[in-house]
């Protein structure tokens, strides 16, 4: 609670000018004297040092500064989005999901990308780091790297963070010449203030389909050289 005037206890405070100029250290009662002299408030801004220091200004501007000040700081916090990946996610899927990316960016959130391997895609992890540079490739106007893609078990991760408004310009927005829509994505596969670590299992991504009779091999073959 910030005391003001002659609920200021202490003997001696340092005093302060709402221009910065410094008066010293002088009695509480003399300080409040000089306050009530300007017309203005003796504020304690500092009650934890020796001795206390206060500040002669309009109270109610300076709360109302505060509140502004407050209000900002939670206004411009951050919190971590995730969207994951398959080595088989499609094209459709892939521009969906960097749609979504964007706009998690653009409302200054930062968001982390996990490639998820299951079962013989672990023998290609090198995929997964093609795919995430794929990525920050395709999201250099509204993102920069925060963390490396990363190999952690049976993912590849990494963390793109929101580039300065006024350099951010949107590549995913539209898709096929219309406004992605909320429904086309899988709410399932984004998540908010996520861990630092991958978990080792992850629910499947939605994924591009592959043939019964195209070989493994082929299906990451044909993926590669596609993207």
């Amino acid at each position: 609670m910030t005391r003001i005037n002659d609920r200021i206890r202490a003997p001696k405070v340092r005093v302060i000018l709402a221009t910065g100029e410094q008066l010293g250290v002088m009695s509480s009662r003399e300080a409040l004297a000089r306050a009530i002299a300007l017309g203005l408030d003796l504020v304690e801004i500092a009650g934890q040092v020796d001795p206390p220091v206060c500040k002669i200004i309009d109270y109610g501007k300076y709360k109302y500064e505060q509140a502004k000040l407050k209000k900002q700081k939670s206004k411009s916090s951050t919190r971590m989005k995730e969207v994951k990946f398959r080595v088989v996610t499609g094209q459709h899927d892939y521009n969906i999901k960097l749609g979504r990316a964007e706009g998690f960016l653009d409302s200054n959130h930062k968001v982390r990308f996990v490639l998820q391997f299951k079962g013989r895609e672990n023998a290609h992890k090198d995929l997964g780091f093609v795919a995430l540079n794929r990525i920050i490739e395709d999201l250099k106007a509204m993102a920069q790297v925060d963390q490396p893609p990363r190999l952690n078990g049976r993912a590849v991760a990494m963390i793109l963070s929101p580039l300065p408004q006024h350099q951010r310009k949107r590549k995913f927005h539209l898709f096929h010449g219309e406004l992605m829509d909320e429904d086309d994505f899988d709410e399932d596969e984004v998540h908010e203030n996520v861990d630092d670590d991958v978990p080792d299992e992850m629910p499947e991504a939605a994924s591009a389909v592959v043939p019964d009779e195209m070989p493994y091999e082929t299906s990451l073959a044909v993926e590669a050289i596609t993207h």
